[in-house]
């Protein structure tokens, strides 16, 4: 993630070498890192992630539920394509799919 502030820059580079030596596949934001989310096992991952951050804000409560409606059907949507791409694995590999 690119900064301004040259301070806050290394700082961030600092945490993302130590968090890479120790084999953590997240960034220090706590994202998944972007060839992480190419596939919709690892968006489910993120949104399981986004939607736990939301639950713990001390927003109000109809704003937080707004949200977590909202990142439920984008969960429903990606739920119904990963297991489309397992099919399709499947398919492709010549097995049957077993749900």
């Amino acid at each position: 993630m690119p900064y301004k502030d040259k301070e806050r820059q290394a700082e961030y580079q600092r945490e993302w070498q130590r968090m890479k030596k120790a084999g953590d596949n997240k960034t220090p934001g706590r994202t998944l890192n972007p060839e992480q989310v190419r596939t919709a096992q690892g968006l489910l991952e993120l949104l399981s992630d986004v939607i736990a951050e939301v639950r713990g804000t001390e927003a109000d409560p109809f704003i937080r539920a707004r949200c977590i409606g909202y990142l439920a059907a984008i969960t429903i949507k990606t739920i119904e394509t990963a297991v489309l791409e397992q099919r399709i694995t499947a398919l492709e590999e010549g097995r049957t799919f077993k749900h």
